[in-house]
C-alpha cells in the first residue's frame, strides 16, 4: 500500500471512529451557590452522566460551611442532581471551592456564586484547576473568560459540528466561496443561538439533533456527486446551504447552553464570551485542517490535487465515509426519540 492510500486510510479510520461515540462530548457539570441569608447559601450540584452512572466528581464547599457536601444524587434522565443548604456563619469569601476527581476527567465544571447584595460571578473550573479560591467580590470579567473557555471547548468537543464544517471545506473548491460559506454559517449560528438562549425560540433537542446529522449526510452526497465543471447549488451558492444549515446548529449550541445556564444579570457577556469562544473553536479547527492538508501536500505531491477530482476514489472514499458516520448519528438519533 503506498503512503498515500495509507494516509487517506487513516483519515477514513478516525472518522469512523467518532461513529462509535457520543457526537457530543460529556457536558459540563454545574455548581450553583445561591445564598439565602447572611449565614445560608443554597447548594445545586449537577454531575454529567457517564454510562448510567454519575461522573465520579464531588464538590466540596469551603471549611466554613457545614455540610461541605450533599447525599447521594438523584438521576433526572440526563446528568445527576443533588441539592442541600449549607450554613457558612463566617461568609465564603476567601474560602476555597473544589472538585475532588475533577483532574482526571475530560469535562470541565461551571460554577456560579449568588450571593444577596452582589453581582451574579461564573468560574469555569477544569481539570487543570479544580479548585477555586472565592475573592470577597467577583467580577463580570471571569463570566466573560469562563463562557469564552466553554464555548471553545464545546465546538472542539461536538463531533457533528466539526464534521459538517470539514464537509464544507471537502466540498468547495473555491478559496473565496468556502470564506463565504464559513461567513455564512458563523453568522446563522449566532442568530439562532441568540434567539433560543434568550427564550424567544424554543425547539425539542431531539430533533435538532438528527437534522444537524441530516445536513451533514446532505453535504456527503453533494462531495459524491461533484463534477468537474458543472457545479451544483451548494457549490455555486454553498453560503445559502450554510446559513441554511447554521440556523440548525445554532439551536444545537443554544441547546447545550440552556443546560449550562446563563448568569442572571450577565446574560449579555456570557452570550457573547460563549459565541466568541465557538467561533475561536472553529477557526482553530479550520486552520488545523487547512495546516494538515498542506502537510500532505509537501510530503505527497499530487495527492490532494487527485482528491479533488469528481468520482476519484479519493473523493468517493473521503464522501462515504462522512456520510456513513452521519448517517449513524442520524439513524441512533431517531430512535431515540
Amino acid at each position: 500500500m503506498n503512503l498515500g492510500r495509507k494516509i487517506v486510510l487513516a483519515w477514513l479510520l478516525v472518522l469512523a471512529s467518532a461513529a462509535g461515540a457520543m457526537s457530543h462530548a460529556l457536558e459540563p457539570g454545574y455548581l450553583d451557590l445561591r445564598q439565602l441569608t447572611p449565614e445560608t447559601w443554597q447548594v445545586f450540584w449537577r454531575r454529567p452522566d457517564v454510562q448510567g452512572a454519575p461522573m465520579d466528581i464531588d464538590a466540596d464547599l469551603p471549611e466554613t460551611c457545614t455540610p461541605r457536601r450533599g447525599d447521594a444524587p438523584k438521576s433526572d434522565g440526563y446528568a445527576w442532581i443533588t441539592g442541600w443548604v449549607a450554613s457558612c456563619p463566617d461568609g465564603i469569601g476567601g474560602g476555597i471551592v473544589s472538585i475532588p476527581g475533577l483532574d482526571a476527567q475530560r469535562t470541565d465544571v461551571l460554577l456560579r456564586v449568588q450571593p444577596l447584595d452582589e453581582p451574579v460571578s461564573t468560574i469555569r473550573l477544569t481539570p487543570g484547576e479544580p479548585a477555586y479560591r472565592l475573592p470577597e467580590t467577583l467580577s463580570t470579567g471571569s463570566v466573560f473568560l469562563s463562557y469564552i473557555g466553554l464555548g471553545f471547548d464545546h465546538i472542539l468537543e461536538g463531533w457533528d459540528h466539526l464534521l459538517f464544517v470539514f464537509a464544507l471545506l471537502v466540498l468547495i473548491r473555491d478559496p473565496w466561496r468556502l470564506v463565504g460559506a464559513i461567513t455564512a454559517f458563523t453568522l446563522a449560528h449566532s442568530i439562532t443561538l441568540a434567539l433560543a438562549a434568550l427564550g424567544h425560540v424554543t425547539v425539542p433537542g431531539p430533533p435538532v439533533e438528527a437534522c444537524i446529522a441530516l445536513s451533514i449526510v446532505f453535504l456527503a452526497v453533494e462531495i459524491l456527486k461533484h463534477e468537474d465543471g458543472a457545479y451544483r447549488l451548494s457549490e455555486r451558492a454553498p453560503w445559502l446551504v450554510s446559513f441554511s444549515f447554521g440556523l440548525l446548529h445554532g439551536l444545537g449550541f443554544a441547546g447545550a447552553l440552556t443546560e449550562i445556564g446563563l448568569p442572571q444579570g450577565d446574560i449579555p457577556v456570557a452570550l457573547l464570551a460563549f459565541n466568541v469562544g465557538v467561533e475561536l473553536g472553529q477557526l482553530t479547527f479550520v486552520a488545523a485542517v487547512l495546516v494538515a492538508i498542506g502537510m500532505i501536500r509537501r510530503i505527497v505531491p499530487g495527492m490532494v490535487r487527485s482528491m479533488r477530482e469528481a468520482h476519484s476514489p479519493g473523493t468517493a472514499m473521503m464522501g462515504y465515509a462522512i456520510g456513513s458516520v452521519a448517517t449513524f448519528w442520524l439513524v441512533d438519533r431517531v430512535m431515540g426519540f
